[in-house]
Protein backbone atom coordinates (compact mmCIF):
# COMPACT_ATOMS: atom_id res chain seq x y z
CA UNK A 1 0.00 0.00 0.00
CA UNK A 2 2.70 2.53 0.92
CA UNK A 3 4.77 1.62 -2.12
CA UNK A 4 1.88 2.39 -4.48
CA UNK A 5 1.32 5.72 -2.71
CA UNK A 6 5.00 6.48 -3.13
CA UNK A 7 4.89 5.79 -6.88
CA UNK A 8 1.63 7.66 -7.55
CA UNK A 9 3.19 11.17 -7.74
CA UNK A 10 5.92 9.83 -10.01
CA UNK A 11 3.32 8.22 -12.29
CA UNK A 12 1.31 11.44 -12.45
CA UNK A 13 4.43 13.44 -13.29
CA UNK A 14 5.35 10.95 -16.00
CA UNK A 15 1.88 11.17 -17.58
CA UNK A 16 1.97 14.98 -17.50
CA UNK A 17 5.42 15.03 -19.14
CA UNK A 18 4.17 12.68 -21.84
CA UNK A 19 1.14 14.86 -22.56
CA UNK A 20 3.32 17.97 -22.72
CA UNK A 21 5.73 16.26 -25.15
CA UNK A 22 2.80 15.10 -27.31
CA UNK A 23 1.35 18.63 -27.38
CA UNK A 24 4.68 20.19 -28.38
CA UNK A 25 5.15 17.59 -31.12
CA UNK A 26 1.65 18.22 -32.44
CA UNK A 27 2.25 21.98 -32.58
CA UNK A 28 5.62 21.50 -34.29
CA UNK A 29 4.20 19.07 -36.85
CA UNK A 30 1.32 21.38 -37.79
CA UNK A 31 3.12 24.74 -37.93
CA UNK A 32 2.81 26.24 -41.41
CA UNK A 33 4.52 29.12 -43.14
CA UNK A 34 1.24 31.04 -43.06
CA UNK A 35 1.00 30.65 -39.28
CA UNK A 36 4.50 32.04 -38.82
CA UNK A 37 3.92 34.97 -41.18
CA UNK A 38 0.63 35.87 -39.46
CA UNK A 39 2.17 35.67 -35.97
CA UNK A 40 5.12 37.94 -36.74
CA UNK A 41 3.11 40.35 -38.90
CA UNK A 42 0.72 40.75 -35.95
CA UNK A 43 3.74 41.29 -33.67
CA UNK A 44 4.95 44.03 -36.01
CA UNK A 45 1.53 45.71 -36.00
CA UNK A 46 1.37 45.57 -32.19
CA UNK A 47 4.88 47.03 -31.81
CA UNK A 48 4.74 49.77 -34.43
CA UNK A 49 1.11 50.38 -35.30
CA UNK A 50 1.85 49.54 -38.94
CA UNK A 51 -0.31 47.48 -41.25
CA UNK A 52 -0.26 43.74 -41.90
CA UNK A 53 0.33 44.52 -45.56
CA UNK A 54 3.70 46.07 -44.68
CA UNK A 55 5.11 42.56 -44.21
CA UNK A 56 6.47 40.01 -46.66
CA UNK A 57 8.22 36.70 -46.09
CA UNK A 58 11.10 35.01 -47.82
CA UNK A 59 12.94 31.74 -47.28
CA UNK A 60 15.82 31.89 -44.85
CA UNK A 61 19.27 30.37 -44.93
CA UNK A 62 20.92 28.05 -42.45
CA UNK A 63 19.01 27.85 -39.17
CA UNK A 64 16.52 30.49 -40.39
CA UNK A 65 13.44 28.84 -41.88
CA UNK A 66 11.53 32.01 -42.81
CA UNK A 67 12.40 35.69 -42.65
CA UNK A 68 9.43 37.98 -42.13
CA UNK A 69 10.43 41.49 -43.22
CA UNK A 70 8.17 44.44 -42.46
CA UNK A 71 8.68 48.00 -43.67
CA UNK A 72 6.32 50.94 -43.26
CA UNK A 73 5.90 53.77 -45.75
CA UNK A 74 8.11 56.06 -43.66
CA UNK A 75 11.03 53.64 -44.08
CA UNK A 76 11.06 52.03 -40.63
CA UNK A 77 11.73 48.32 -41.04
CA UNK A 78 12.04 45.17 -38.97
CA UNK A 79 13.16 41.67 -39.80
CA UNK A 80 11.99 38.64 -37.87
CA UNK A 81 14.17 35.55 -38.56
CA UNK A 82 12.24 32.45 -37.51
CA UNK A 83 13.38 28.84 -37.10
CA UNK A 84 11.39 25.71 -37.95
CA UNK A 85 9.88 25.62 -34.44
CA UNK A 86 8.46 29.12 -34.94
CA UNK A 87 10.90 30.68 -32.49
CA UNK A 88 12.37 34.10 -33.13
CA UNK A 89 16.13 33.94 -33.71
CA UNK A 90 18.49 36.78 -32.85
CA UNK A 91 19.07 39.15 -35.74
CA UNK A 92 22.72 39.36 -36.77
CA UNK A 93 24.21 42.71 -35.86
CA UNK A 94 25.35 43.30 -39.43
CA UNK A 95 21.94 42.67 -40.96
CA UNK A 96 19.62 45.63 -41.51
CA UNK A 97 16.04 45.84 -42.68
CA UNK A 98 15.78 46.18 -46.43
Amino acid sequence: MTRSLFLLPFAILLVMAGLFAFRQGYIFANLTETDVINIYAAKYVAETGGALTDCVARPGEGPVWIEVACRSNDGEGRIYPVDKRGALLPLASTQEAT
